[in-house]
């Protein structure tokens, strides 16, 4: 059996692997196999009767945990199986927390150990209590403009008669007669007096990100960002203004409003709320949005250009949005993005996991989108190629240069690994850029079905890429 999410081969014992160990209980649980190689044959294990002892021991000692150590037999060859089943309380090992992803093996620090405790104790960062925050702290034109755009939805429940702590407990903000963090999120007067970096920073570049020619900060709740961003893009940002109303009607200008708005509410309803303030880069050829907090375990980039499930980083934001009409709860937020961009005719737009979380790129045109400024390839091929060798050159030119330029820049990495390996594995390339091998294999089909590259022999085989990089 091949190497899975769950499943972990080792040739000899390290104390190092602890770190696997702890990684499988803080995540669905596992099976480390001590004593076979990377294809999952036995080399057998010499030092078989002390691990025995001393695995148990060290993760008992380390992390406070007991796993089923067990002794195997294939031939004469002896291996150690590692059981490990998943924990509800956090696991650490001396101080650290680590957690199993796909093939991956992370250590949380910072946002994401916070988010990861809360979620072991049953809860998110919006769904906690906010101790000092009262009802004075709520923007009643916020609160009325929301459930104004439920009514219209038919998702908002009854509000008739109620008072606004009435609303907020229906909504499901509030606990022990006290607001949550989601409530000040989304109604607050002054959300950035409880939380740092409550805004939308918006900035018009040059030819690069170094060209900074003027820019906007924006503060306030979720309610108010939703409209002012629009606002600002439409007066000073965008050189053909489109008419958002509501972000809801979809008209034709630079971008389509659709893929404006649900590229907004994601950075808005999905960010990490105690990181850095969403930020949008406005260029002369793209637009994109970039908000801290990366995907939830087990979800990559590749997985947000197709159905997936909905998993949201802040439920109770989400919930709300949700109940407002701002946003459906199935996950096709980046599918709407997407089908956007198709319909208006323009690139595919791009989706990348950046400095610590999500940044979606626009582009207007074919050119644009080769990526950070770079001209179509496609375009230079075909024409280097008319001139070099005439109509065949120039063919030929064309389909080499669009093949690199219809890669997206994850399969652009695994080009880029290929080249300089030509015997990387799935495994190495899944290690390399810190993903599952799923997404490697998906990544791996579409390079074959591009005409990019191609696999000469099977398992001791090579790769061979079929045009000019």
């Amino acid at each position: 059996m091949p190497e899975q999410q769950n499943i972990e081969y080792k040739q000899s014992w390290h104390d190092d692997y602890l770190k696997w160990v702890c990684g499988f209980a803080n995540a669905v649980g596992g099976v480390i196999y001590i004593g076979k190689d990377d294809a999952g044959q036995v080399v057998h294990l010499a030092d078989y009767e002390k691990l025995l002892v001393t695995i148990p021991q060290k993760i008992r000692n380390d992390m406070g945990i007991v796993c089923d150590v067990n002794l195997l037999e294939e031939g004469e060859k002896k291996y150690i199986e590692i059981r490990v089943n998943p924990y509800s309380v956090p696991v650490s090992l001396r101080g650290r927390y680590y957690y199993r992803s796909g093939s991956v093996k992370t250590e949380l620090t910072g946002v994401e150990l916070n988010e990861f405790l809360l979620k072991k104790a049953g809860k998110t960062w919006d769904d906690v209590v906010e101790e000092t925050a009262t009802l004075d702290d709520i923007d009643e034109k916020s609160l009325q403009a929301f459930i104004q755009a439920g009514r219209e939805k038919g998702r908002m429940p009854e509000t008739n008669g109620l008072s606004t702590f009435q609303i907020l407990d229906k909504l499901r903000l509030t606990e022990r007669n006290k607001l949550k963090r989601a409530a000040i999120i989304l109604f607050g007067k002054d959300p950035n007096r409880f939380y740092p970096n409550i805004q939308v920073k918006i900035g018009r570049f040059g030819k690069d990100s170094t060209d900074l020619r003027f820019q906007e900060v924006i503060e306030g709740n979720l309610v108010y960002l939703l409209n002012e961003v629009a606002l600002q893009l439409n007066h000073k940002f965008l050189v053909r203004p489109v008419e958002f109303e509501g972000l809801q009607r979809i008209e034709k200008g630079e971008y389509p409003v659709s893929a404006l708005r649900e590229m907004l509410l994601n950075a808005l309803v999905h960010r990490s709320y105690m990181g850095a303030s969403v930020q949008i880069r406005v260029y002369d050829g793209k637009l994109s949005i970039w908000n801290e907090g990366l995907l939830p375990m087990g979800i990559d980039v590749e997985s947000l250009k197709r159905e997936h499930s909905s998993r949201p980083r802040n439920p109770k934001i989400a919930d709300a949005c949700f109940k407002a009409g701002y946003i459906d709860s199935w996950g096709r937020g980046t599918l709407k993005i997407m089908e956007a961009c198709k319909d208006a005719m323009l690139p595919e737009p791009e989706m990348l996991e950046k400095d610590g979380g999500i940044m979606v790129t626009l582009f207007k045109s074919m050119v644009d989108s080769g990526q950070d400024g770079r001209q179509d390839n496609g375009a230079i091929g075909g024409v280097m190629g008319g001139v070099i060798g005439g109509v065949i050159g120039g063919v030929i030119g064309g389909v080499m240069g669009g093949a690199i330029a219809s890669l997206t820049e994850r399969q652009k990495d695994v080009l880029k690994l290929i080249k300089e390996n030509n015997d990387v594995t799935y495994k190495g390339i899944a290690e390399k850029l810190s993903i599952n091998e799923s997404a490697v294999g998906d990544h791996i089909k579409a390079l074959k079905e591009k005409g990019v590259i191609k696999r000469d022999g099977s398992t001791r085989g090579k790769w061979l890429i079929l045009i000019n990089i």
